[in-house]
Formats: C-alpha cells, sequence, structure tokens
C-alpha cells in the first residue's frame, strides 16, 4: 500500500515509512552484544588444505553431493576427510523441531525422496569414503518418523561400500522402540544419538525434547544389543561444572560407551546466545573425569562436534 507525498502529492510514498520501529529491548540487546563478543584464540581455525581434502572438495562441488561437513561449515572439515570420514543427512533440510541451537531450518518438511538411500550411498563411493556417519532431521510429520528410510539408507550403503563402517546419529523418534528397532536392525557399527545440554536446559535449549526420553533411547539401544552407543554435549549454554558432571554420570549410567563435549557457537543472532567460552583446561578436567568414570572414548575441546574423530569409535 502506498500513500502521497506531502511535499508533493504526486510521488507515492511506500506504507512502511509511516511505521515506527519499536524500541529495542533489554533482553534483546544483551543478546545481541553477547553473540558479538571476539571468539578467544583458542576457536581461531586454519582453512583445511592438503591433496586429499582439496580432490574430496572439487568432488563434492562437481557432483552437488550434501555433506553437514561443507553445509555446517564444520571446523574438522579437512582433518575428517583427510582421515576418509564424512557426514551426511537424510531427510532433506527442513526439521520439525525447533531447537534454539541448531541452524536447520524449522517448518513443514518436503516429501520423501525414496531415492535419497541410493544418492547417499552414490556419494559415499565417489568420495571413497571409509567411515560414514548418517544423521538426518526430526520427522515428527511421518508416521515412521522417517525410520524406513533410515533403514533403506544403511542398506544401500551396505551394498554399494560393503567397507565402509558406519555411525548413525538417529533422533529419539519420541522414544517409540518399535521404530528405534528399525535402526537396531541394520546393524550400524555405532548408534548416537546426543544429549546436546544438561538437564536443567534441556527445555530452553531442546524445546520438544525431554532429557530422560534421550536417556532412555540410550539406555534401550544398548539393551538391545548395539555394540557401540554415543552421545554429545555442548558447553557454553549456560551450564554450571557440577551439571557437566551429572550428565556425565547419567550418560555412563545407561552404559553408554562415547562421549563427546564441545563449544556451542551461536549460528545467528536469532538462536541462544553463547553463556560462555570453555576454555581447553576445563575441557579436559571433564575428559580426565569421563574416563575415570569408564567411557571408552572421549573427544573434549572446544572445536570437537558430534562425528569428530568417528572412524576411531567403532573399537
Amino acid at each position: 500500500m502506498t500513500i502521497l507525498n506531502k511535499t508533493n502529492p504526486l510521488i507515492l510514498e511506500p506504507e512502511w515509512k509511516k511505521i515506527s520501529l519499536p524500541k529495542r529491548n533489554t533482553q534483546s540487546s544483551c543478546q545481541e552484544n553477547q553473540s558479538k563478543i571476539s571468539k578467544p584464540k583458542w576457536l581461531r581455525v586454519k582453512l583445511p588444505t592438503g591433496k586429499k581434502y582439496t580432490d574430496l572438495r572439487n568432488l563434492v562441488d562437481r557432483y552437488k553431493l550434501n555433506t553437514i561437513c561443507t553445509s555446517g561449515s564444520c571446523p574438522n572439515m579437512g582433518e575428517c576427510w583427510a582421515e576418509g570420514t564424512a557426514t551426511f543427512m537424510i531427510l532433506g533440510n527442513i526439521c520439525t523441531r525447533s531447537c534454539g541451537f541448531c541452524g536447520v531450518k524449522t517448518g513443514r518438511p518436503l516429501d520423501v525422496d525414496w531415492e535419497e538411500p541410493e544418492k547417499v550411498a552414490q556419494s559415499i563411493k565417489i568420495m571413497n569414503i571409509k567411515h560414514a556417519v548418517i544423521t538426518s532431521v526430526d520427522r515428527d510429520d511421518l508416521k515412521d518418523m522417517g525410520s524406513i528410510i533410515w533403514a533403506e539408507t544403511v542398506k544401500a550403503i551396505r551394498r554399494l561400500n560393503p567397507k565402509t563402517t558406519l555411525e548413525t546419529l538417529i533422533p529419539d523418534f519420541q522414544g517409540n522402540e518399535n521404530i528405534i528397532d528399525r535402526i537396531i536392525n541394520v546393524s550400524p557399527e555405532v548408534v548416537s544419538h546426543n544429549l546436546e545440554t544438561v538437564r536443567r536446559l534441556t527445555r530452553k535449549v531442546r524445546i520438544q525434547a525431554k532429557y530422560d526420553r534421550s536417556l532412555s533411547v540410550l539406555s534401550y539401544l544398548k539393551e538391545k544389543g548395539v555394540n557401540r552407543t554415543k552421545s554429545g554435549v555442548m558447553l557454553g549454554l549456560g551450564e554450571k561444572e557440577d551439571e557437566v558432571y551429572e550428565t556425565l554420570d547419567d550418560l555412563i549410567n545407561v552404559n553408554v560407551d562415547i562421549v563427546t563435549l564441545g563449544q556451542y557457537l551461536q549460528p545467528s543472532k536469532k538462536h541462544l546466545h553463547v553463556s560462555s567460552f570453555i576454555t581447553p583446561e576445563t575441557f579436559k578436567k571433564y575428559e580426565d573425569y569421563a574416563i575415570k568414570l569408564g567411557f571408552k572414548h572421549v573427544e573434549s575441546g572446544p572445536l570437537v562436534r558430534s562425528s569428530y574423530k568417528a572412524h576411531k569409535h567403532i573399537n
């Protein structure tokens, strides 16, 4: 809609010029200022280099392959690719949940692409991946929550890449054990499900998830004979040290084998702000505690992500 210009009635002005902008509230201002704090030196990353990385990057660009490594700008991409590891996301790029930490779009997902399992398997073959991590958006809109595509993807990868080992980083599937069984039945070497944060912050960080439900999923996986179970936690969201220790205790109590601890980084100004940058010394302290608890593998550091050194976690 437009209005007449008071100075010159022949000139039309857009309606938006009449609207006064609302005053910035203190909370959003603090959050914006927080997001502008300079990252500490230990979070600075060198650009990936090397022939292996360059070759894989060229393949990804040439064949338009969809990896989380590239779309998520993972800081460890060069290191992981050099070791023959890559992460792929299935079931589209629109999630039915709206977690405050996650950069994936929220909304109504597109229809399931039933050719996706073969596409992912082909991508892994083209890239000559030795260890693949498969993850997905949440698909609460589907009766099977996407579990059939999950299972078919693992089967397709096995057919085309019999020597490639697999980690499946799964949603909670609302705790539905019949659906979780579809993942268990295709026998990935590692099944992971991220707790993401401490109990107190779960509603804030993962609004549609439940802390105890995630623990139940991890417990069920182990009870059903999964060889290696794994979970990840982000730090810097406002958790206290004793809460981190409690979370590690909770994970070992459901027999989780592998745990990853890394720094949360804000994807955009609309997401949860970074409450603090955890020092490498503190990450080392958490690592030492986790090792004493009996985890088989512990990855703890500012740049650690769920799939960091994933190829080592199968043993």
